[in-house]
């Protein structure tokens, strides 16, 4: 049957109304003559050769089901087939979308008897759901995914199915459409539903409009950032480390990295190209390429990983934009039983540790490392390749019940041989401890006592230990940077970026062993104590959050004293650049508002040179881009899509580097006999490595006050030479206002100013009225951020091109909480799409004399003019705009 689907986009103007809401879901439907979306139930078939299985047919939600059924097979014996009639009212090219199981499943189309096509279900997959009764996370799924365009004439079209799954032969289809190319699907919505519902929509989320293209919008994009970039990346001979910066191999010219862990892995050709021009526009200059290259129980090489490697990177060179490569991570692998370094595994350890002593596991690590590399050792557009994503011999993990008995044993002689080369046997090793021993002592093997008696002790066998872990933790990292550079590598290397168990005593030991590469890397997480089944990588219904702010240093547990971290704040060591390779303020926090903001403002503060934000799980705006809703999602409202007034403020250096605020040295002989460090503070981490922490994950209990980040520059060498004696700075005062250089933060209130030539806002508890030198802001938003940046490098009070962002909160429609008894949300539903965006409300203006001659562009979520108005002196905010271009010259 064919039936009028409402997502069709009109190109008309129309003018938004207070409900902004209500009107975009009328706007769907299609105003202009096009063809007309032919929808096609699943279960309407011609004909169907399928069988249908108990559970995979019978046991799923048939609410979540276009027409209440669909049509599926479930067979070890044969395939399934499936035919459909469809009628074309009229000649013209379609685009078919198909709801149908993306899960393991193969699917193949043959329209009017032509060659058979394979169904891609990861291109421009949305919607994602879960449609199981008993919402278990099996096979038992729908998503619309897009097949691809047909030119069709008028009449009667077949359209053939064939289900080819390896498991059973399993498919199913809810539904397909035929439609116009600007259609989009959204859900199992058509034309009656929308309209029944559009009162009530409207209703439950008053006060909210979603992020959606304004569909009276014209033309392209007026804030394509893609200018920042070079013409291609490595047009400059590539970057290398310079002192504390980056700069271009030809040019010397300093670089700042705005950059994602991305893209989505599924992503190829047109759709990968696609993905590298969208990032280009929001100011992204390079991607981190996180993802395994082997087998997670063997370690073989998958040449499928490489090979997309170079698609990935030879993609984003054209747009300009960098690629670093993360290859190794312990927890992507299981090793099963086998021999040599697989000795004593049982298909369920990670090999933590493993890497800093096992000679054969060294050497597996080198040919996956030359395999990712192969035929980009001399490509500039590679900027550079980590060793090991978030392992170390001085975190948690390095514990006896990590490591088989038969790997420990290897590293437990290695401790040995040491120990007698520097004390002359075992036994005055054991004499210059005082006599300690571990249990498993003997055979010239020495036992690793836990880190938290190393810590809180502190011995003379414990700083052995610690000399003796990090010699060979730095050697490896050296070792393997050495034969990097002798295979004819030329981008940089980082060693890797996690934390310690102690930062005072055990910190300083490990960026000490990051100092053989080229830039210091780190990870950190701003987490809203989220707790739940599988919370360390997913949001359910059930799980419990709490909202938390960084501007005010909310703690982690509720009710808890202020704390004073945050993953933005960055000492400088050794004089090196530094990189966060992983940071987000995880969902869903209503505060995420603030993180671009404050990694951009604190990031140029600190002099940070890469900023690399976690994870570009989709393309689209998506609110559950995968089987599950992911913590860590980046195309959302208040992240990416604050992307660019964030990327030209940080990228373009609009606010200046701080003051050093300070400067300390420890030897590395204080470092290994564990006197610790002033400069230390708490790990940032995600729920996914909070488990690998006890209760007491020692926070820092002495140094610098941590304010002093927030007001500019802080350093430490590490290396030669006597430790500087004074302790620390102590605290930076009794206010509750830290300013550091054009940046203010009220972290009582939870406001931060930028008071910058080139940049200037407010971010945060932003209600009120407020008076900057090029800028006034009135705001009658509770949460938000309204930021002004140059676009054209001169001071705002002169600037001919000026962009002004606003955002305020997001949420996913349909997301519920009901509060709990600490303090903290449960979640009653996890929402769908569309993102929604709390009202966009208040004022601005710009402060100067020509203010009357300027013209401001009001501008959608896709940089599209929705309207053009003379004068700048003072204009009001447009619920569903977040972006305004303000311009002289009538541009």
């Amino acid at each position: 049957m064919r039936e009028l689907m409402n997502t069709g986009m009109s190109r008309e103007r129309r003018e938004w109304t207070a409900s902004v809401l209500s009107l975009a879901l009328v706007s769907l439907i299609p105003l202009v003559a096009q063809p007309e979306p032919i929808w096609v139930e699943g279960e309407s078939a011609a004909q169907a050769d399928v069988l249908k299985h108990p559970w995979y047919h019978g046991q799923v939600k048939k609410g979540e089901l276009s027409g209440g059924e669909f049509v599926s097979h479930f067979s070890n014996e044969k395939e399934g087939r499936v035919r459909y009639e469809v009628a074309v009212p009229e000649a013209g090219d379609y685009l078919l979308w198909i709801r149908a199981n993306p899960v393991q499943s193969r699917m193949s189309l043959s329209v009017d008897g032509g060659k058979e096509i394979e169904v891609d279900f990861k291109r421009g997959q949305t919607g994602n759901t879960n449609i199981a009764a008993d919402g278990k996370p099996d096979l038992r799924f729908l998503a619309w995914s897009e097949v691809g365009s047909f030119k069709l004439e008028g009449g009667k079209h077949r359209l053939e199915f064939r289900f080819t799954s390896k498991n059973s032969h399993h498919g199913a289809i809810d539904c397909f459409v035929l439609a116009p190319p600007d259609f989009k699907p959204m859900g199992i919505l058509k034309p009656d539903q929308i309209a029944r519902q559009r009162e009530k929509l409207a209703k439950e989320n008053e006060g909210w409009v979603p992020w959606l293209g304004d569909p009276s919008a014209k033309g392209g994009s007026m804030i394509d950032l893609r200018f920042l970039n070079e013409k291609y990346a490595g047009e400059k001979g590539g970057v290398v480390a310079k002192g504390p910066d980056f700069v271009f191999r030809k040019t010397g010219e300093k670089v700042r990295f705005w950059a994602v862990n991305g893209p989505p892995h599924d992503l190829h050709g047109e759709d990968l190209a696609k993905c590298a021009r969208m990032l280009a526009s929001k100011g992204v200059n390079m991607v981190r390429l996180h993802g395994k290259v082997f087998n997670e129980s063997t370690g073989e090489l998958d040449r499928a990983k490489t090979e997309h490697i170079r698609e990935v990177v030879a993609a984003m060179k054209k747009e300009g934009i960098y690629s670093h490569l993360s290859i190794y991570f312990p927890l992507w692998m299981k090793p099963k039983p086998g021999p040599g370094w697989r000795e004593g595994y049982d298909g369920n350890k990670h090999p933590f540790a493993l890497l800093y002593f096992e000679p054969d596991f060294q050497e597996l690590h080198r040919q996956w490392l030359k395999a990712a590399l192969d035929g980009l050792l001399d490509e500039p557009a590679v900027f550079g390749i980590e060793l090991v994503n978030e392992d170390s011999l001085f975190f948690w993990t390095f514990a006896d019940r990590n490591i088989p008995d038969p790997q420990l044993r290897k590293f437990e002689k290695q401790f040995g041989d040491w120990a007698v080369a520097k004390h002359g046997s075992v036994a005055k090793a054991i004499e210059a401890w005082g006599g300690m021993k571990h249990p498993r002592d003997g055979d010239g093997r020495l036992g690793f006592r836990p880190l938290w008696n190393i810590v809180n002790e502190r011995k003379p066998r414990d700083r052995d230990t610690v000399e003796f872990l990090m010699s060979s933790q730095r050697g490896y990292y050296g070792e393997t940077v050495e034969w990097l550079r002798g295979t004819g590598f030329k981008g940089l290397v980082t060693a890797s970026n996690w934390h310690t168990a102690d930062p005072v005593f055990l910190g300083p030991l490990e960026k000490y062993s990051y100092t053989v590469g080229d830039f210091i890397d780190r990870h950190g997480y701003f987490g809203c104590m989220h707790s739940g089944d599988n919370a360390a990588w997913s949001i359910r219904d059930g799980h419990i959050y709490g909202d938390r702010s960084g501007l005010r240093f909310d703690p982690e547990k509720p009710s808890g004293p202020k704390l004073f971290s945050n993953p933005v704040i960055d000492p400088e060591y050794n004089g090196m650049p530094s990189m966060i390779s992983e940071t987000t303020y995880n969902r869903p926090n209503r505060y995420r508002v603030e993180a671009p903001w404050l990694f951009a403002c604190y990031g140029a503060l600190q002099g940070s040179d890469a900023v690399v934000h976690f994870a570009l799980d989709s393309s689209d705006w998506a609110v559950k881009p995968g089987f599950f809703m992911q913590p860590w999602t980046l195309m959302t409202p208040t992240q990416v899509g604050q992307f660019p007034a964030a990327a030209v403020l940080f990228r373009e250096s609009l606010v200046r580097e701080g003051p050093v605020i300070a400067d300390y040295r420890l030897s590395v002989d204080d470092a290994v006999a564990l006197k610790g460090s002033p400069i230390a503070h708490a790990a940032n981490l995600d729920e996914l490595r909070k488990s690998d922490v006890p209760e007491d994950d020692g926070m820092p209990r002495r140094g610098i006050d941590p304010l002093a980040h927030f007001m500019g520059r802080v350093r430490l060498e590490i290396g030669d030479g006597p430790s500087t004696k004074d302790a620390g700075m102590g605290r930076i005062g009794p206010s509750d206002v830290v300013r550091g250089g054009e940046l203010e933060l009220d972290y009582a209130r939870g406001l931060l100013t930028v008071r910058a030539e080139g940049a200037q806002g407010v971010v945060g508890a932003i209600e009120g009225t407020f008076s900057l030198p090029a800028l006034a802001v009135r705001s009658t938003m509770e949460l938000g951020a309204i930021v002004a940046v140059s676009m054209d490098g001169k001071p705002l009070a002169e600037s001919g091109k000026v962009l002004l962002q606003v955002m305020s909160e997001e949420k996913a429609t349909g997301f519920r909480t009901e509060p709990t008894s600490d303090g903290r949300k449960r979640i009653v539903s996890i929402g769908k799409d569309p993102w929604l965006v709390r009202e966009l409300s208040g004022e601005a203006g710009l402060r100067r004399a020509d203010a009357e001659s300027l013209t401001v562009h009001a501008l959608d979520r896709d940089g599209r003019v929705v309207a053009s108005n003379k004068g700048a002196r003072k204009f009001g905010f447009r619920p569903a705009c977040p972006y305004y271009l303000i311009t002289a010259g009538g541009e």
